[in-house]
This record gives structure tokens, sequence and C-alpha cells, in this order.
């Protein structure tokens, strides 16, 4: 008798986990695939204040509004079509030398790069602002998803070409939160990646399941790791790529080039532990701009700061 409930409790408790692991899995691949999907809210396009600054993030304008700048408004042909760009010559018009290729996050605008753009101006170098599928004005990707980087990457190397073609011989990368991504999967997939000189990353998406994970761990989930390895697996089944490939940390610690780092320990959507720890595994050249902030917020903290860090850094790549 004892031994029948025994063998009835184990397979109750069995079938209960099997349950538990199914629909947990099932709701957390729903819940991550309602965020990749092209319109829901993102951290980048709702929420916002409204912008007192061109740095802001919401600003709309053109280079030439927000700063004075001289900019051509080009086009990227891309394996979708058209994506359009903003071009903002180097101080004195030249064309010639490094670019910088600015890399905006999930749902962004090219405005984002406003934060940035002085710096890669002062410091001498043309600067690309870019879009790419799914955003506003671009073609939409046929699954109507954001892949962190898994598809996007080839409209930068869309852009990266136009610079070969057009002046540049090396390149600065800059990605912000899911740019970082984009930025990585270039690195690891583009046979123009030899051409990247330096990388600047700000509060980076370099490890797609590392973000699901804490982000369910703040929502209170129960055994976040085993759920979010199930939701990517059902994820993987139902979707053109796989999420499992979106992380890129071995790529950026790989890099022999220099790279900027800026991230803020207050950042509630992509772990800063994610930036401390691509550090950590880096030998070549490395600067680190720790922060307090939110996501994507470091250079509102204290923009001279940031400004002066940024542009010393690319001047020494330049």
């Amino acid at each position: 008798m004892l031994k029948r409930v025994a063998v009835w409790a184990v397979t109750s408790l069995v079938a209960g986990f099997a349950v538990f692991f199914v629909y947990g899995s099932w709701q957390t691949y729903t819940t991550l695939d309602r965020i990749l999907t092209v319109g829901a809210p993102t951290a980048q396009n709702s929420g916002w204040p409204t912008p007192e600054t061109a740095a802001d993030i919401g600003y709309r304008g053109n280079p030439m509004e927000a700063y004075g700048y001289p900019f051509e408004e080009i086009a990227l042909e891309t394996e979708l079509g058209a994506a359009p760009a903003w071009l903002v010559p180097a101080q004195g018009g030249t064309l010639d030398g490094t670019w910088g290729i600015v890399v905006h996050g999930i749902g962004g605008r090219r405005e984002n790069g406003y934060r940035f753009l002085p710096a890669f101006h002062e410091a001498g170098m043309a600067t690309m602002l870019i879009s790419y599928r799914n955003d506003e004005g671009t073609p939409a990707s046929p699954d109507g998803r954001y892949a962190f980087g898994l598809t996007e990457w080839r409209d930068l190397e869309a852009a990266a070409q136009y610079a070969l073609d057009n002046g540049a011989d090396a390149l600065v990368l800059l990605g912000e939160s899911m740019g970082g991504g984009i930025v990585g999967q270039f690195l690891r997939r583009s046979e123009h990646a030899a051409s990247v000189k330096a990388v600047v990353l700000d509060a980076a998406a370099i490890d797609y399941r590392a973000i699901l994970v804490s982000a369910m761990k703040r929502e209170g989930a129960p055994l976040p790791d085993l759920l979010a390895t199930g939701g990517m697996w059902i994820a993987a089944k139902r979707q053109p790529f796989d999420l499992r490939e979106a992380v890129t940390t071995g790529d950026f610690a790989a890099f022999d080039g220099p790279i900027f780092v800026s991230h803020g320990a207050g950042d509630r959507i992509v772990p800063v532990e994610l930036s401390d720890e691509l550090m950590e595994k880096r030998s070549a050249p490395s600067e680190y701009l720790r922060t307090r902030a939110d996501h994507i917020l470091s250079w509102k903290e204290d923009p001279a700061r940031y400004d002066a860090a940024l542009l010393a850094f690319l001047r020494t790549v330049q």
C-alpha cells in the first residue's frame, strides 16, 4: 500500500512538473514573441518625456536641425530594399579616412545617435546614422519580427559596403541596446568585419537569453532559467531565426581592436553585468564608463563626462 502511494506521489509530481514546464515554456515563448513583434512597445519608442535637447530620446529632426551639421540623405541598398540613412561628412566636408556608423536599438530611430554624433564629428570622422529592417520608412522583414541582430546585421553590412565604396578605409561601429547585438553579429558574420577598427557599445544587448532571464526574475517568475530554455527552444522551432545564437559576448571579447563601453548599474532592461562580464574577458584595449543610469541613459546622467570620455577614445582610433 505504501509503495503504491509513493509511486502515485512521484508520478503526480513528475506529471505536475511536466505540465508546469510545458505551460511555463509556452507562456515564455508567447511573451518573448510579443516583445519581438514589430509595433509592440519597446524601450526606445514609448514612455519617454518630451525631449529638451537633440540628444534626448524622442527628438525628431535631421542633423542640420539638431546641430547645424551639413548632411546627405542617402539610401542603403539592403536585401529587402532601400533603407534611409544620414551621412554627416567630417569637418571640412571630407569623406576620406575612418567612418563611424551608429546603430540604434529596438524600435528606435536614427536620431538616437545624436547622443554620440558630436563626439564623432569633433574627432574628425564622417558618420552615418542608419536605419534597418522594420524601422519607420524601411522595408519590413517578412516575419514582422526583430531578431536581435541575427537578421539586422545584413543591413549594417550594406552600410559598411556603402562607406567602403565612398571613401572610408576603416570603420568605427557604435551599437546602443539591440544595436550592440547587431554589431556583434556583424563582427561574427560579415565579410567586412576586418574593416572595423574600433567599437563603441552603450547598454548593449549582447546576450538575449540573459536579458530574458533577468526580466523574468524581475517579474517573479519561478525557475526563470529553466523556462527561458524552454521558451527559446519553442521560439527556435517557430521563428526563422534561433535566438539562442543571439549571444555576442565572445565576439566582442575576441575583437582585437579597442572598445569603449558605457552602461548603467540601474539598467532595468539590459543587466549591467553583461558589460561587466565582457570587460573581464577583454584583453585588447578597453574603456569602461560605468554609471548609475537606467537603460541608455548613461549620457544623460553626466553629458560632459560622457562626451569627454567618448571623444578621448575616438581620438585614439582616428
